[in-house]
């Protein structure tokens, strides 16, 4: 029965839709944009890109001198509007024309452009273009420019609202990708990987009076149901049972109780006997839909964003709904460590020590170290139970890893160099580059408690030590540890991202658990 007392999220506007047509983009009937590429020529000169020729002959406009006069360069993302108010023979519907730079047109040029032209056409029907035919390595075998671009379409179109009145702006309805022999399993593929990046953004930006641990769990039921998937949801009771004594612990005082949430993916067509065979990869989700600091509480300031906490989850979220959609050929099995971290007369207190998954203790310092706990407990589990042959955390763990790196690069730790190698091809393909930072033992000492395993609180280096505290929950096995505190927040807009919490990571993933091989040499 619903509560009544629970906020109800208003309807959320959907990622344009996408389509493939051999024409040039001026002979599409029924769209009202058309945006054509451009590239800087030599000396000065500008080229513009397939069907400008056309399209310019039938509305009788120098579309090349149009550009010059607006100032493009064919830089990537310069935009120039050329208002079509009668339309074309061909076309009548036709009432835009964007001149779109795209630079070089290498991939990072092509999502940038697709994301400048998206904000270019919001509240428009329909656009074709031809950007996508100007990219050079495009191959039907690795299409790369082709998810830039649909990439970059769909997360510069991104909009998230809870107005009385409705979204201020709506995606474009449909992009046409116009003179193209694009591959429909391709395209397919590139809406995957950018409807990811969507849903990561969009659990990370709803509002935490909503967004607790039961509510997180609801959403990976309904992933599970829309994807094929099996799910498992641990209540604060089966975690008491099971031993989960970080989550346990963290969630403690919130009014809202945790949840382990488990999702598991089997390749399509693999029976059960032979799924069995396959190896597995556990991807782990830091779940902190909101988190004050605990006892240690975060000054104000620092407090706005922490809806955004449970990143790390969302991002396992959607790359386990979008497995299928890029042929993972392993089992995958998603875990998100969900709490909130809060304030009450049964708060997580520095000096309590708690016993994890498995058991191992730590000594609470710091009740603001708190992402570590949680994850910790999955961690353990996954070992244990799920015999993997890798797994992979993410989660917006410290801060220090933003003082590092600033906002645009996410911090890598792997215990694998293959691992770590196929990470870091994997975010520069998907535009979430990574930085591998060492794990460096010389600071081990700095995790020493006089009563525990470990204490949560060592000081100095923090991305580097909170790696270190994961480690020794994982053993043996291929780890990778994926820091993105530094990228879970966009200040302002910038290409693709759009200013809010950020979903970073979910196409990283999938651009690795999508390839052909994604195990290939790691634990060798």
């Amino acid at each position: 029965m619903a509560d009544p007392g629970r906020p109800v999220l208003p309807g959320q506007v959907s990622p344009p839709e996408f389509a493939a047509s051999e024409l040039f983009p001026g002979a599409i009937k029924g769209v009202d944009v058309v945006a054509l590429p451009v590239l800087p020529g030599d000396e000065g000169t500008l080229l513009l890109g397939p069907g400008a020729a056309e399209l310019s002959e039938e509305l009788g406009l120098d579309l090349v001198g149009i550009a010059e006069v607006h100032g493009l360069t064919g830089a990537t993302a310069e935009v120039a509007v050329v208002p079509v108010p009668e339309g074309s023979a061909t076309n009548p519907a036709l009432r835009l024309v964007l001149l779109v730079g795209v630079g070089a047109a290498r991939p990072v040029d092509l999502r940038r452009a697709g994301a400048a032209m998206a904000k270019a056409a919001r509240d428009r029907g329909a656009v074709a273009t031809s950007i996508p035919a100007v990219a050079e390595d495009t191959s039907p075998d690795d299409p790369v420019a082709l998810e830039a671009f649909v990439a970059g379409t769909m997360l510069g179109s991104f909009v998230f609202h809870w107005r009385s009145t409705g979204p201020e702006h709506h995606p474009v309805r449909r992009v046409v990708l116009a003179g193209s022999t694009t591959d429909r399993a391709a395209l397919e593929r590139a809406v995957a990987l950018g409807g990811a990046g969507w849903r990561s953004r969009l659990l990370a930006t709803v509002p935490s009076n909503l967004k607790n641990p039961a509510w997180l769990a609801e959403q990976a039921e309904e992933i599970a149901a829309d994807s094929g998937l099996e799910v498992r949801i641990w209540d604060e009771h089966e975690l008491a049972r099971d031993g989960f004594g970080g989550i346990l612990a963290v969630g403690a005082a919130s009014a809202t109780p945790p949840r382990l949430i488990r999702l598991d993916y089997v390749p399509q067509g693999v029976s059960a006997r032979a799924a069995k065979r396959l190896p597995v990869v556990v991807l782990v989700g830091k779940g902190i839909t909101f988190d004050s600091g605990g006892l240690s509480i975060k000054p104000a300031a620092s407090m706005g964003s922490m809806k955004r906490d449970m990143t790390g989850g969302a991002v396992v979220l959607a790359a386990m709904a979008a497995l299928a959609d890029v042929d993972c050929p392993v089992r995958v099995v998603g875990l998100v460590a969900a709490a909130e971290n809060a304030i009450s007369g049964s708060a997580l207190r520095p000096g309590d020590v708690i016993r994890h998954h498995g058991g191992r203790t730590t000594e609470v310092g710091n009740t603001d170290a708190e992402g570590r706990l949680v994850l910790a407990d999955a961690l353990a589990y996954a070992v244990a139970e799920l015999d993997p042959a890798v797994v992979v955390d993410i989660a917006t763990l410290t801060g220090a890893v933003k003082v590092a790196l600033g906002q645009q690069v996410g911090g890598l730790f792997a215990s694998d160099d293959a691992l770590a190698a196929a990470l870091d091809r994997a975010g520069e393909r998907a535009g979430e580059p990574v930085w591998r930072f060492p794990l460096y033992r010389g600071y081990e000492d700095k995790l020493a408690s006089k009563v525990a395993d470990a204490a949560n609180d060592p000081g100095g280096a923090g991305a580097i030590t909170a790696a270190l505290f994961l480690q020794p929950f994982v053993g043996d096995v291929p780890w990778a540890h994926l820091d993105i505190a530094s990228v879970g927040d966009v200040e302002k807009e910038w290409h693709e991202w759009t200013a809010g919490p950020s979903g970073f990571g979910s196409r990283l993933l999938l651009s690795w658990l999508g390839s052909v091989d994604p195990l290939r040499d790691i634990g060798a």
